[in-house]
Parts: structure tokens; C-alpha cells; sequence
């Protein structure tokens, strides 16, 4: 076999550098897609009927179309329908969030939705006004309940990051294929970049799993 990994040895800071800058837009994507889902997930247990169909309507949408397309649409039809020149980083939080959105939306309203209605029923024979009790007494329960999901998700989203390569943003695959284009060795970068995303998500899950235990235990 022709390997030789000593030849990316002076490259090695250079592909390490895109770990942050792949965490960066994936930490601040999964923020935004969790601060929207949440809101979409109320919308799809709200009794109004615009709300609901909203929530619905949008989850269909970016659910049922490829996340790579997402992001094209975003960073090509934006310059070309508003004339401003989006930027490859802001492209892949809006795509990504966009999407992740769509599916924690899902999560939480199944997590709200299996929260025993013996609460919901108590606290508003209370006078516990809805605000209130979605904040203090329904989503805290809920969250415990869908906290692997959730996990389950920034590691999916985390994996799915090497997609911001085909828009020239510099995480870690892009990064690969810049050292491979230098030297004319491409399999090399790659192993070495995929071996940083596996410790990466090990790294994630283990977080995962100590939260989760920690969350039990303080039931």
C-alpha cells in the first residue's frame, strides 16, 4: 500500500485549527435551531389553528427536502435575490439551524406531549397561568425525558457539518481536501479528519450519557 502520513505532518496545525472552526457554527446552529424548535413546537400544540398549520407547514418543508439543497439555496439565492453576499459561515448557521429547527421541533412536541396531563389538568385547576406552567412544570419534564434525542441531534448535526465544504467554508473536511489538493494525496488528510470526527462525536456521547445520568439522579 502506498501510505505515507509523514507527509502531512507539516499540515497537521493547519487541519487542527478546523475543529473550532467546525464547533463554532455547529454549537451557535444547534442554539438557534433549539430556540426555534422550541417555539414551533409550541406552535404545534397551540389550539390556533394559523399557529399549528405553521408549525406543520415548515417542519414538511425541511424535513422533506435534502439539507445539502437548504444550503445552496441559502448561500447561492440570497446574493442573487437580495444582492447581499452572504458569508459561507453565516450560510451554514442558517441552513443548519434552519433544518435542526425542524426536527427538535418534533422531539419537544413529543416530549410535551407525554408529559402525564394529570400536570397540566393540576396546574391550571391551580390558576397556574400558561406561560407559566409551559415553563416551570411541562418543558423542564419534558426535556428530561427527550435529553437523548436531543444529544442525538448536535451529534447528527455535528457529522452532517462536512457539507459546508461544498461552499468553500474551512472546517476540518474542507481543510482535508485542501492538504490533499497540496500534496496530491487525498487519503491520507481524510483518515486523519475522520479519525478527528470520530473523538469529536465519542467525546459528544460521553457528555451525552454523564448529563443524562446526572439528570436521573436528580429526579
Amino acid at each position: 500500500m502506498n501510505l505515507d502520513f509523514s507527509q502531512i505532518v507539516p499540515y497537521i496545525p493547519f487541519i487542527l485549527k478546523g475543529i473550532w472552526v467546525t464547533l463554532k457554527f455547529v454549537i451557535i446552529a444547534i442554539i438557534f435551531g433549539f430556540l426555534l424548535g422550541t417555539i414551533l413546537s409550541l406552535f404545534k400544540i397551540s389550539s390556533n389553528k394559523a399557529l399549528n398549520w405553521i408549525g406543520k407547514v415548515y417542519t414538511s418543508i425541511f424535513r422533506g427536502t435534502p439539507l445539502i439543497l437548504q444550503l445552496m439555496l441559502i448561500y447561492f439565492a440570497i446574493p442573487q435575490l437580495t444582492g447581499y453576499d452572504i458569508q459561507p459561515f453565516l450560510a451554514s448557521i442558517l441552513a443548519f439551524g434552519l433544518n435542526s429547527a425542524a426536527y427538535v421541533s418534533e422531539i419537544i412536541r413529543a416530549g410535551i406531549q407525554a408529559v402525564d396531563k394529570g400536570q397540566t389538568e393540576a396546574a391550571q385547576a391551580l390558576g397556574v397561568p400558561y406561560r407559566l406552567m409551559m415553563k416551570d412544570i411541562i418543558l423542564p419534564q419534558a426535556f428530561k425525558n427527550i435529553l437523548p434525542a436531543l444529544m442525538n441531534e448536535f451529534v447528527t448535526l455535528t457529522k452532517e457539518s462536512a457539507l459546508v465544504s461544498t461552499i468553500g467554508y474551512l472546517d476540518l473536511m474542507r481543510r482535508a481536501q485542501v492538504v490533499g489538493a497540496d500534496t496530491y494525496r487525498n487519503f491520507e488528510p481524510l483518515i486523519f479528519v475522520g479519525l478527528i470526527y470520530w473523538l469529536m462525536i465519542m467525546v459528544l456521547t460521553t457528555m451525552g450519557r454523564i448529563v443524562e445520568r446526572r439528570m436521573k439522579f436528580s429526579d
